[in-house]
């Protein structure tokens, strides 16, 4: 897989910047079920569940990483990102290999 760069974001909705730090590994979770959008995709850590949302719109999409809508036929029903870099309003990721899903959780947070 080629690398892909994501934008993470709806932060302020959930727990805001607190559970990011660079290299954290967090899982992305088609949101089948979302009513806004058929292309979510929701952005979870373990034991907290849902920390934020792929960006998926122009205006929160940061130059150089793909929208939700761009990744979404690319990832499996779920997949794992790393966080790259933190922003003031969103966060950086990197989407991993699905090899990354068979360990996620098992690392310490």
């Amino acid at each position: 897989m080629e690398d892909i760069f994501i934008t993470i974001t709806g932060l302020n909705h959930y727990l805001g910047m607190k559970p990011f730090k660079v290299g954290r590994k967090v899982r992305l979770v088609k949101d089948k079920e979302n009513d806004f959008d058929s292309e979510a995709i929701r952005v979870e850590l373990p034991y907290i569940d849902t920390i934020g949302y792929v960006a998926n719109s122009t205006h929160t999409v940061y130059d150089g990483t793909l929208s939700a809508g761009r990744v979404y036929e690319k990832i499996a029903e779920k997949a794992v990102a790393q966080v790259m870099f933190i922003t003031h309003s969103g966060v950086i990721a990197k989407v991993l290999s699905e090899d990354a899903e068979k360990t996620f959780g098992s690392e310490t947070l």
